[in-house]
């Protein structure tokens, strides 16, 4: 028989393991997980030489010193960063959907900063999605 003290330690155990989980470190090459929601979601913006130039001063400004002019992931910055940064050229990092770049933009992990408040725009967002797709090898 199930006592009550018996249920509360269980519940409490549970707790804490879900606690400690959340402060245990992602591992280097996790995934980088983005909704359905997002990954479904059309760039709005037209890929056109406006965009793209809008799309290149914000990178400039925002993206560059992390990952690099040619977003390879060697900015004057990445070195200091805990984590990779990502080589935008790479066909792997050119297949994810735009939506899943804009979600990556926008919500950041570990050292990628989100940039919701930096760019608040989301066509702007967009501008930027549209540039990294000009970064292929």
């Amino acid at each position: 028989m199930i006592t009550k003290k018996c249920l509360q330690t269980g519940f409490f155990m549970v707790f804490a393991m879900l606690i400690a989980s959340a402060f245990v470190p992602r591992q280097e090459g996790d995934p980088w997980v983005v909704p359905d929601k997002y990954k479904k979601m059309k760039n709005p913006v037209k890929s056109d030489a406006e965009s793209i130039s809008a799309g290149k001063a914000l990178y400039v400004k925002h993206c560059k010193s992390c990952h690099g002019s040619k977003g390879l992931g060697d900015g004057s910055k990445a070195a200091q960063l805990k984590t990779k940064c990502g080589d935008f050229s790479t066909a792997d990092f050119q297949s994810q959907s735009d939506g899943s770049l804009f979600y990556k933009t926008n919500e950041g992990r570990d050292d990628m900063p989100s940039f919701k408040k930096k760019i608040p725009d989301e066509e702007d967002v967009w501008s930027v999605v549209n540039y990294i797709r000009t970064l292929k090898k």
